[in-house]
């Protein structure tokens, strides 16, 4: 056990509670979340930050110590990447995402470049205890994930959204929706339900006027899956619908088609039922008219509205009204439309509140 200065604590380490100074043992579990203090030997001019404990975004460097968790991803505009299973210090180990998942990177969209190479130096302990001096390996999660979670929303209005991929407008459409309900009275929980933990857009619906926000991570969950992306969501909205908010609104991160468990959740009969409504977020008209023959075939789901970049302007738009039969409206440029076409599935828009 020795002691190593961090330079750069990673947003999936938030919840441990950790100093610039960590004791790390060389003893290490290969499990995913268990945080792992590594050295950065490489530079990158692109994709070269990491999300802090802080929720800041940090240039990485050559040199830096940062501390990060064990996990995997599946990303089709980012890394590919699987957890070890096995590590030693001086190992080397890859920083697969913004939030500082640590794994083997086994494919790199071009558009990244290589992820950073880093050397480990061990695996972060904590001392929970007064007076212990022998600490255990630290993990991600401030508390454990029920084994089987209810759905208990209390008949709270439930809005969630799907994408056709990843970086298809999702958190900037929950955002604008989060906005107009916030402008027009309403008190809005959000949450982000599948994807590799990274706190940015959750973060941006607290901006946007979310009162309470979670994520998966919160349970311990570095990259969720088909088997516990339907046990997180249900336990994320139980979670939120506990104090009765007007509405909340969850992130299903990725696309329909994915390794992180959407279409598991979509199946889900508790999900199923506490939904009030879904928006789907696509890339272009195609992609929009594969989402909404997927929703409608394989979950017989009726998308509320399409938005995304398909909607940029009145072309791709009027195309999926016209093809598919469902509204359409752009959550940059179009957003009190948006929000307004959300607004009226809620029981509070009948007040005229």
């Amino acid at each position: 056990m020795k002691t190593v200065v961090v330079d750069k604590i990673a947003s999936v380490a938030m919840t441990c509670g950790l100093g610039r100074e960590v004791r790390v043992s060389p003893d290490i579990v290969c499990e995913e979340g268990v945080v792992v203090a590594v050295e950065v030997l490489t530079n990158k001019a692109r994709y070269n930050q990491l999300e802090l404990a802080s929720g800041r975004m940090a240039q990485v460097k050559a040199g830096d110590v940062v501390v990060g968790a064990l996990g995997h991803r599946h990303a089709l505009f980012g890394y590919s990447g699987h957890l070890p299973t096995r590590l030693a210090p001086g190992d080397r180990v890859n920083i697969l995402n913004l939030g500082g998942v640590l794994g083997i990177c086994d494919s790199a969209n071009p558009d990244r470049g290589q992820p950073f190479e880093c050397r480990v130096l061990g695996g972060v302990l904590e001392f929970p205890f007064l007076g212990e001096r022998i600490g255990r390996p630290a993990r991600v999660g401030d508390r454990p994930l029920p084994e089987k979670p209810e759905c208990t929303t209390h008949g709270v209005p439930v809005i969630g959204l799907a994408g056709t991929c990843m970086d298809a407008g999702k958190t900037a459409a929950a955002c604008a929706i989060i906005s107009r309900l916030c402008h027009a009275g309403l008190r809005v929980s959000a949450f982000k339900a599948t994807g590799v933990s990274l706190r940015r857009d959750i973060l941006a619906m607290e901006d946007a006027g979310a009162r309470r926000t979670g994520i998966f991570t919160d349970f311990g969950v570095v990259t969720t899956t088909p088997a516990n992306g339907p046990q997180l969501t249900r336990a994320l909205l139980t979670e939120l619908a506990s104090d009765r908010p007007d509405a909340i609104v969850f992130e299903l991160g990725d696309g329909l088609l994915g390794a992180y468990g959407v279409e598991a959740i979509l199946k889900d009969p508790g999900v199923r039922e506490s939904l009030t409504g879904l928006v789907l977020c696509a890339n272009d008209p195609v992609g929009a008219w594969g989402g909404v023959e997927i929703l409608r075939r394989d979950f017989a789901i009726e998308p509320v509205v399409v938005t995304g970049r398909a909607t940029d302007n009145e072309v791709g738009a009027a195309l999926i009204r016209e093809r598919m039969g469902v509204a359409a409206f752009n959550a940059l440029t179009q957003e009190t439309a948006l929000g307004e076409c959300i607004r009226r599935l809620l029981p509070e828009a009948e007040t005229g509140s």
